[in-house]
Parts: C-alpha cells; structure tokens; sequence
C-alpha cells in the first residue's frame, strides 16, 4: 500500500508481507528500506540537507548524467537533486511493490548537459529484497555518452567489523591514494580508515558480511562497483553527517565509469542493483 498522494514529495510503501520502503521524488531518492526480518538496512543521516538545490546524505542516490568529478558537469550530476515525476506504483505478483519515477529533460537539465533524455528509476521491493533499477533512453537525433551509479550507503553495526567478498583480483583505482591503480589481493576486503575505489569489470554478485548477518549485492548492466567511505578524518568535514556517522555504513555502488555508456537516438540502457537481506 502507498499512505501519500501521488503528488506527495516523499512516498511511503508497505507490501502485504510487512516490508517497507520510502522514496523521494527529490532526486528519485530511496531513503529506507526495510525487509520483513525488520532491520532498516540502508543508512540516513540525522543531518541530511532536504533543500530542493540539495543531495540527501544517505539512502540511494541517483548519480547521472557524470560520477563524481570525473567531467565538466557538477559533482554526481544533476538527477540527484532534480524533481523527479511518479509514474505508477502497484502491487505485482507473489506479494511484491513496485513503484516508477521519471525524470525528462528540460530547460535547467539542457544548461547543463545538453541532451535530450528519459530516465526511469523503478524500485521493486517485497520480501528480503530490493531492486533499483535505473534506465535511460536517448530521446534526442544524436549520440551522447554518461557514466552512472546507484551510491547505496548500506547500514551496517560497525564498518571497521564489515568484509566485502567478490572483489579479489580485479582492478581498481585508489581515488583516496591519489588515483594510483592496484589489483585487489584479499580475499575478504576490510574497511580501514578512508577507502574510496572503483573496481572495475566488477562480478554480478558480491557479498558484505557483518557479525550480525550478511547482505548479497547483485547488479546487472553496471560494469563496474564502488566502495567508499569517508573515515574519520574526512567524515568530519562533511556537515551533513552526523557524529561518528561513518562508522554506521558502508557505500558499495552499482557503477558505470569506467567504460561511459554510449546511446545512439533511440537506444535505452537500464543497470539494476538488487540488495538481498
């Protein structure tokens, strides 16, 4: 069931089996999710900054059309803190959610970026699983590349406690030591102080593993996956970050850097990150 309007800024959604998820349409924003076991498990902060020129610090966001830095456009893009419009929310077979939001061009997207677009973010959700799926059609008569990503901050007891399985031996760039790439050696890849990596051509299913349980990260047209989190030192900059806030999550993100996506008029790709508890 949805307890708001259409129109609502923030959409609150429960599936027959008890399962929760709330969504923005500030930035097309899952901001909490929590399966039928009860355990929020993605991460908000206390200090999250709602303005409509604003990123919410926690949740999902939604990083089109430039990861980060990485390009002449703001940081992470400009679908994050755009409006984004509900399309349709309903129940599906087997007891699951799903809900659908899209974001076109318009004038305030062409000064930035100048291409003519249609992105969908669907959310399914049911169960002991969530599944974020985001698409983009070109919509316009010529070619235009993006790099993308879903910034999930995964709620966890304690970070310093968390292992990441799946990521020995691939590449990855080591953004907080300056950019230098390495091969990933462990086998169970621990969080110690700031990490922030890219890893590239990155397998279709991960693992984080907590004292308290694990969580599988599954994604699909995403090629590759970001870990990040800020540690100490840098947590401390970030004022919309609560107090000791870092150590409450751990970003693994569905990415496509490495290799932008290239659509021709007419073309739509779609990458989907499914959380499974």
């Amino acid at each position: 069931m949805n307890d708001t309007d259409p129109s609502a800024a923030i959409l609150n959604f429960v599936t027959a089996d008890g399962a929760r998820m709330t969504v923005h349409r500030h930035g097309a924003h899952v901001t909490s999710w929590t399966p039928v076991d009860g355990r929020e498990r993605l991460f908000l902060s206390g200090r999250s900054d709602y303005r409509p020129t604003a990123a919410i610090r926690g949740g999902i966001p939604v990083i089109f059309p430039q990861f980060a830095a990485e390009g002449p456009l703001p940081k992470h893009g400009f679908a994050r803190t755009a409006r984004w419009s509900l399309v349709d929310a309903a129940a599906v077979d087997g007891g699951a959610f799903v809900v659908r939001l899209r974001l076109d061009d318009d004038a305030a997207t062409r000064a930035l970026w100048p291409q003519a677009f249609a992105a969908e973010l669907r959310v399914l959700f049911g169960g002991t699983r969530l599944a974020v799926s985001l698409s983009v059609l070109n919509s316009g008569d010529s070619a235009f590349a993006f790099t993308a990503a879903l910034h999930s901050y995964l709620a966890v007891e304690a970070v310093d406690t968390v292992r990441v399985l799946g990521l020995d031996r691939l590449r990855y760039r080591d953004t907080a030591g300056g950019g230098v790439e390495h091969v990933e050696s462990a086998e169970e890849v621990a969080i110690i102080g700031e990490v922030d990596r890219i890893y590239f051509d990155a397998p279709q299913e991960l693992l984080m593993r907590e004292p308290t349980g694990d969580l599988r990260i599954q994604q699909s047209g995403f090629s590759d996956t970001v870990v990040w989190n800020p540690g100490p030192a840098k947590a401390a900059l970030l004022a919309d970050l609560d107090p000791g806030g870092w150590q409450r999550f751990l970003c693994i993100e569905a990415a496509a850097v490495g290799r932008p996506v290239r659509l021709q008029p007419g073309e739509r790709w779609v990458g989907t990150q499914t959380l499974i508890a």
